[in-house]
C-alpha cells in the first residue's frame, strides 16, 4: 500500500467491465466474508459486452500513450486504500463505524454499488475474530461519468464507504483486529484491477471512545429522506417517478439526478428532466433495453441539484418507489407494487365488506340494524330509499376524505388512512357527537331528524336525511380500522393518478354499505326480523352504552395527543354536553313560557361552554410522544432500525395509533401474548414501536416504502439481506410465531 502519488501514471491495462449481474455484486458486499456472486444473466452480459466494445474503441490503447510498463506489480494501482475506524477504543458488546478510505489520483474513479453501464463496485473479503461481524459497505452518493455514450455511477476523489461493526458482549483479547482484501476496478480512460491488503486494530477497553474521524464521511451519506413520498407508475418507455417533498422543505429539483440502486432497470445515459407539480415534482425515467420485466419497485438516490440541499443538510436521501403497473410484487411491497387497476378494485371492495367487522364500526352501524327492526313493516319502496341513502352517505364521504387526503398528499403533507383523527379538534368533536347521541338514545333529548332516530323514520320525508347523515358518521368512525386486504388497495391508490385513485375509494365505500343496502332490497329478510314492542325501547337504550364507550376511547386518545390537561377540558365539555341535552330534553315539558326560555337558554349556554372548551384543549401543544406502554418495546427510529437490520440483527416493527382499534386488540391478543414474547426472545429480536397518534413525517415515510397508506402495519426484519416480512392486518400469535421461526429457519440453511 503506498500514496498514489508516487505511483506511475502511465500503469497498463486494458479496459474491465462488470459481468455480473447486480444481486450477485450486492450479494458480495453482505455480511462475512464477502464471497463473490455467479455469471452474470444475458441482459447484464450483453450490456457488460456492448459496453467494454465502447470503451475500447472509443479509449487509445494504453500503451500507445508510451511510459507504460505492463509488467508493472502494483496491486492498487493510481490509489490507496487505507482502514478507519471511528473510534480509539471498543467496548465488548459495542457496535462502531469502520471504513474503507480510497485515496485516487486525479482524474480516476472507483465505482458505486450499481456502477452503471460498466464497472464493479469496490468488494471487502474479511478476516474477522469470532463472533464479530462486519455489515455492507455503504456508499457516498455518486455522479455520472460518461465515454462516448457509456454512462457509469462513480466516485472521485476520496470516497469512504463505511460499514458497521459489531463486536460481541463476550469478546476477549485487548484488542479487535480487523482486516480484509479490498478489490475494485479504478478507471481513467482504461480500467484496472486493483487488490489492496487492508487491516486496524482497535483497542477493547471499558467504554466505547468516539472520536468523530468519521464524522464527515457520514454526513456524505445518502439520508433516509424523512418527510419524503416517493411514487412511481410503469409507462410505455420506463417510469414516472413523483416525490413529494415535506412541509418545510421549499428547494428545488431542477437538476436533481435520480440513480437506481439496480442495474437494467434505467437507461442510465438518458436524460432526467424533473418537473413541478404543485408542491410534488415528476421525472420521466427511459428504460433499460437489457430489462427483461418491469420492476417492481424503484430504489435508489436522489441527489441535490448542484446548490441545494434537503432539509437535514444532506445533499443525497434514499428513494424507494413501489411501481404500479409493473410485476408481481415482493413480500415487501405488501401486495400493492404491480397490483392492476382491476385487481385493486376487488381488494378495495373485499376491504370494505370486511370493515363492517372492525370494532371501530360497531356502535354506529348497531343503530342502522336497531332502524332495520324499527321499519320491518315499511313498505319496500321505502326500504330501498333508505338502504339507498344510507349507501350514499358512505359513499360520498368516502370521495370527500379521499379528495382531501388526495390533495394534501399533493400538497407535500405526509398523511394517510385515518388522517382526520391525527387531528385533536377532529377527535374532540366525535367524543362530543357520541356522547350527544348515546344521551338521545336514553331518551335524555329526542333529536327527531337525527342520526340515531334515522332508522325509525323510514318515510321519504323525514327519514332519507338521517340515513345518509348515519353513512356519512359510519364513514368516519370506520376509518381508525383497516380491514384485510385494505392496506394493498390503498397504497395503490395513493400511487395512482386522481381518478384511478377516487375508483378505489369508491369501491371501498361500495363494500362498506353493500350489506346494508342488499337488506333494504330484500323485504322478505326485513320481515323475518323481531317485531317492534316493548323491548325495542330496551334494546335502543342498551346501545347507547357502546357510544359511550367510543366517547370514552377518544378521551384517551385525545390524551395521548394533547396531554392530561386537554383531556380533563374535554370531559367537562362533556358534562355539558350532558347538561344541555338534559334541559334542551326538559324544554318541551316546561308548563311556563318563562320556564322554556330558561330552559332553552341553558341548552344554549351549555352547547355554547362545550364548543369553547373543546376549541380551547384542542390549541393545547401536543403532548410529546409517549413512550411504549412495554418496557421491550423501543420507540421508533428509522436509522436506528436500519442500522440493526445492517448489524444482522432481527427487528419487529408495529406501527400503530392510539385511535386504531385494530391496534389495540392486537396488543391485547396477539403481540402482548407469552407466546410472541418468547418467540421474540429466543430469536432475539428487536421490538420497536411506532406511534402514529399524531403526524409524523418518518412514520409516513415508512408506510409509504412498504405502500401502506394507514396503520395497523407490522414489518418482521429477519436481518442482514433478507427481504422484510408483512404480516397482516389482523394477528394471531401462531402468525406471528410462524414468521419468526421461519425466518429462523431459512437463515439456517
Amino acid at each position: 500500500m503506498c500514496n498514489p502519488s508516487q505511483k506511475l501514471r502511465g500503469t497498463g491495462g486494458v479496459p474491465l467491465l462488470d459481468t455480473r449481474p447486480v444481486g450477485a455484486a450486492r450479494r458480495g458486499q453482505g455480511w462475512g466474508t464477502g464471497e463473490r456472486g455467479a455469471p452474470a444473466g444475458r441482459g447484464g452480459a450483453a450490456l457488460s459486452l456492448a459496453a467494454a466494445l465502447v470503451l475500447l474503441l472509443a479509449a487509445p490503447p494504453a500503451w500507445a500513450q508510451g511510459g507504460v510498463d505492463l509488467g508493472a506489480d502494483d496491486g492498487s494501482p493510481h490509489s490507496a486504500v487505507t482502514l478507519v475506524a471511528e473510534v480509539s477504543a471498543a467496548a465488548p458488546g459495542a457496535a462502531f463505524d469502520a471504513a474503507l478510505r480510497i485515496e485516487q489520483e486525479p482524474g480516476w474513479h472507483v465505482y458505486w454499488t450499481n456502477p452503471g453501464d460498466a464497472g464493479l463496485p469496490p468488494d471487502v473479503t474479511w478476516r474477522l475474530p469470532e463472533g464479530v461481524r462486519v455489515g455492507p459497505l455503504r456508499h457516498p452518493a455518486p455522479h455520472v461519468v460518461e465515454l462516448a455514450g457509456v454512462a457509469s455511477y462513480a466516485h472521485e476523489g476520496t470516497p469512504f464507504f463505511l460499514s458497521r461493526v459489531a463486536v460481541p458482549p463476550d469478546f476477549e483479547g485487548d484488542s479487535l483486529r480487523l482486516a480484509g482484501t479490498v478489490d475494485y476496478l479504478i478507471c481513467a480512460d482504461v480500467c484496472l484491477p486493483a487488490t489492496e491488503e487492508v487491516s486496524l486494530a482497535v483497542p477493547i477497553a471499558g467504554a466505547t471512545v468516539r472520536t468523530g474521524a468519521l464524522d464527515a464521511a457520514r454526513a456524505a451519506l445518502p439520508t433516509k429522506g424523512a418527510g419524503w413520498t416517493a411514487a412511481a407508475a410503469a409507462t410505455d418507455g420506463g417510469y414516472a417517478l413523483t416525490l413529494a417533498p415535506p412541509d418545510a422543505w421549499a428547494g428545488s429539483l431542477d437538476g436533481a439526478y435520480f440513480f437506481p440502486a439496480e442495474k437494467a432497470v434505467l437507461d442510465h445515459a438518458a436524460a432526467q428532466d424533473f418537473v413541478r407539480e404543485g408542491r410534488a415534482w415528476a421525472v420521466a425515467l427511459t428504460g433499460s433495453p437489457y430489462a427483461e420485466a418491469p420492476a417492481e419497485r424503484l430504489p435508489g438516490v436522489l441527489v441535490a441539484p448542484p446548490g441545494e440541499t434537503f432539509p437535514d443538510g444532506a445533499r443525497a436521501i434514499e428513494v424507494d418507489a413501489i411501481v404500479a403497473g409493473g410485476a408481481v410484487a415482493s413480500s415487501a411491497a405488501g401486495g400493492a407494487a404491480g397490483l392492476g387497476l382491476g385487481a385493486a378494485l376487488g381488494l378495495a371492495l373485499l376491504g370494505g365488506l370486511l370493515l363492517n367487522l372492525m370494532p371501530c364500526v360497531f356502535p354506529i352501524l348497531s343503530i342502522k340494524v336497531l332502524g332495520f327492526v324499527q321499519g320491518r313493516d315499511a313498505s319496500p319502496a321505502a326500504l330501498r330509499a333508505h338502504g339507498l341513502a344510507f349507501g350514499a352517505g358512505v359513499v360520498v364521504s368516502f370521495l370527500a376524505l379521499a379528495g382531501a387526503l388526495l390533495a394534501l398528499r399533493a400538497a407535500g403533507a405526509g398523511l394517510g388512512w385515518g388522517f382526520q383523527l391525527q387531528s385533536p379538534p377532529v377527535v374532540a368533536a366525535l367524543a362530543v357527537l357520541m356522547t350527544g347521541l348515546a344521551l338521545s338514545l336514553l331518551g335524555v333529548v329526542e333529536v327527531g331528524q337525527g342520526l340515531a332516530a334515522a332508522g325509525g323514520r323510514l318515510d321519504r320525508r323525514q327519514g332519507l336525511g338521517g340515513a345518509f347523515l348515519s353513512g356519512v358518521l359510519a364513514t368516519v368512525v370506520a376509518t381508525p380500522c383497516t380491514a384485510p386486504f385494505m392496506g394493498a388497495a390503498l397504497g395503490f391508490a395513493l400511487a395512482q393518478p386522481a381518478l384511478a385513485a377516487l375508483a378505489v375509494f369508491v369501491t371501498l365505500g361500495v363494500g362498506m354499505a353493500l350489506p346494508y343496502v342488499a337488506l333494504s332490497f330484500r323485504p322478505a329478510l326485513v320481515r323475518r326480523l323481531p317485531r317492534p314492542g316493548p323491548w325495542m325501547e330496551t334494546l335502543k337504550q342498551a346501545l347507547a352504552f357502546p357510544l359511550f364507550a367510543t366517547a370514552a376511547w377518544l378521551v384517551w386518545v385525545f390524551a395521548r395527543q394533547v396531554g392530561a390537561d386537554g383531556a380533563g377540558l374535554l370531559l367537562l365539555a362533556l358534562v355539558l354536553v350532558g347538561l344541555g341535552a338534559w334541559a334542551w330534553g326538559r324544554w318541551p315539558r316546561v308548563q311556563t313560557r318563562a320556564g322554556r326560555r330558561a330552559a332553552r337558554g341553558l341548552g344554549v349556554l351549555a352547547a355554547g361552554g362545550a364548543v369553547a372548551l373543546v376549541v380551547l384543549a384542542s390549541g393545547l401543544s401536543p403532548a410529546p410522544t409517549a413512550p411504549p406502554d412495554d418496557g421491550a418495546w423501543r420507540p421508533f427510529d428509522a436509522e436506528a432500525v436500519a442500522a440493526l437490520v445492517d448489524e444482522g440483527r432481527p427487528v419487529f416493527v408495529d406501527v400503530t395509533a392510539a385511535w386504531c382499534l385494530t391496534c389495540q386488540v392486537n396488543k391485547k391478543t396477539a403481540l402482548g401474548t407469552d407466546a410472541v414474547r418468547d418467540a421474540f426472545e429466543r430469536a432475539g429480536v428487536t421490538t420497536v414501536r411506532a406511534d402514529w397518534t399524531n403526524r409524523d413525517a418518518e412514520i409516513t415515510a415508512f408506510l409509504d416504502r412498504f405502500g401502506r397508506s394507514g396503520v395497523p402495519l407490522y414489518v418482521y426484519f429477519p436481518g442482514g439481506a433478507a427481504e422484510p416480512v408483512l404480516l397482516p392486518e389482523l394477528l394471531t400469535p401462531g402468525l406471528v410465531v410462524d414468521a419468526v421461526e421461519a425466518s429462523e429457519v431459512a437463515a439456517a440453511l
